[in-house]
């Protein structure tokens, strides 16, 4: 094989692991850029998880207060009804 033929296909041989190369580098800094774009998101999955929390933390505790205010609420109104009862069988009878 003449020099010059081996001096080609040496340089093609160079210039398809360049290119290789060249290929394997545009990759990982997409790939980079995706994991960076996810760790982004995940970030603020993660912020929107917190406030999302607090928020059911602060529904949970108002609704706890509704529950008892009902509670109270309703004792009352059954009281309420037990005296408008005694003083209806009250009159009744007199």
């Amino acid at each position: 094989m003449p020099e010059e033929t081996k001096v080609g296909a040496v340089l093609e041989r160079l210039n398809a692991a360049i290119g290789a190369l060249e290929t394997a580098v545009d990759g990982r800094l997409e790939n980079d850029e995706t994991r960076k774009d996810a760790e982004a998101q995940v970030q603020r999955m993660s912020s929107d998880r917190t406030r999302l929390a607090e928020a059911l933390d602060e529904a949970e505790a108002r609704c706890q207060r509704l529950e008892n205010v009902n509670r109270e609420v309703s004792a009352r109104l059954v009281n309420a009804m037990e005296t408008i009862r005694a003083v209806l069988e009250n009159s009744d009878t007199s």
